[in-house]
């Protein structure tokens, strides 16, 4: 029962998490636009617009049941997309993102530990 509890709690964070992280594409696109790595700079508004609402819908479509398998693919391949992101932090060296300072090994942590738990967390919550 306590874990059925604790699923519940945590896929209402996910939907809150996503909702959130896509809105703030939207309200505060100079955090996101300068992680966009260079190759892809000619696109980087459309990319930023795209991945808000990419975010925003994910999460919507989490709440049915019946979108809720899509809506769990959609943002692992979300997740999987943002990795040549999390690749160009490493490679860019310590650098500023908002008041944060983003060093290589934060990158490196947030791509091989925060990039799978956050697919893990997609994945498990789903399974209410």
């Amino acid at each position: 029962m306590k874990i059925k509890i604790v699923k519940q709690i945590l896929f209402f964070l996910l939907i809150i998490f996503y909702l959130f992280a896509g809105y703030n594409h939207f309200a505060t696109p100079s955090f996101y636009i300068p992680i966009i790595p260079p190759y892809l700079a000619d696109w980087a508004k459309e990319i930023n617009i795209l991945s808000g609402i990419a975010e925003i819908v994910l999460a919507l479509l989490l709440i049915p049941k019946a979108t809720r398998s899509l809506a769990v693919k959609g943002v692992i391949i979300m997740l999987i997309a943002f990795i040549p992101s999390h690749i160009y932090f490493i490679q860019k060296g310590d650098f500023m993102l908002g008041s944060f300072t983003i060093t290589p090994l934060l990158s490196c942590v947030r791509l091989f530990v925060g990039q799978p738990i956050l697919i893990l967390w997609a994945w498990w919550s789903s399974k209410i």
